[in-house]
């Protein structure tokens, strides 16, 4: 059971998820830089962000307070509802290091092309909202997200059907839907791809390495 500074501090992050979030995810949308110009990075930086404007869902990471000694990273699930963007769910963790600049597979902190950090889900608001005790979970429809460490090499990912560029000094994070397993959603195949359009690796909905490390180890 949290205690009671736990809940003021889920209380904490929530309100200030629900008044930055919306504007993040905006911004986005309208093809601007995450970052609030009148948000110090200081105080928190936003890592990356993804929206799938078909789906209505979206994603962002942050850090609270990067390189303090209480530094916090979040992953924050957002769901448009009408024309609002709300704050549905995520994750946080103690670990607020920021990603480090984009190195080549096979160089040091960079094993393969495409590695899964962590990552977050939630039942989808809407869904909650119509049905708060539903009979069958596994038809719910789930909002999922993952971070993304990629290799120097990868120009854009392919995640289910949508494209998606690299940025060129950063992680980033991806989001996705599926309906849930009753232990979470189904991550869509995620493949790397080149500056000369071909492949350079795939990562399934199951795996836990991509392509390219599993040839590697193989010796292939």
């Amino acid at each position: 059971m949290p205690t009671s500074v736990e809940l003021r501090r889920m209380r904490r992050i929530h309100r200030w998820m629900g008044i930055i979030l919306p504007g993040v995810v905006r911004r986005v949308v309208n093809g601007r830089a995450p970052q609030p110009g009148w948000l110090p990075r200081r105080w928190m930086t936003v890592v990356s962000s993804d929206v799938d404007l078909d789906a209505g869902i979206g994603a962002v990471w942050l850090v609270w307070r990067p390189r303090a000694a209480k530094a916090e990273t979040h992953t924050a699930l957002m769901e448009l509802c009408g024309e609002e963007w709300h704050y549905t769910g995520g994750g946080s963790s103690s670990d607020g290091d920021l990603p480090v600049k984009r190195s080549a597979a096979g160089q040091p902190g960079q094993v393969g092309m495409i590695e899964l950090g962590g990552g977050a889900g939630a039942l989808r608001r809407a869904n909650r909202l119509r049905h708060p005790y539903p009979h069958s979970i596994g038809t719910a429809p789930w909002i999922g997200s993952n971070q993304l460490q990629v290799a120097a090499e990868v120009d854009h990912l392919l995640v289910g059907r949508r494209r998606i560029e690299v940025p060129g000094d950063s992680s980033l994070i991806v989001v996705w839907k599926s309906l849930s397993t009753g232990r979470g959603g189904t991550r869509p195949l995620i493949v790397a791809m080149g500056r000369d359009g071909s492949e350079l690796s795939r990562i399934g909905p199951h795996d836990g390495m991509d392509s390219y490390t599993w040839a590697k180890l193989s010796g292939q």
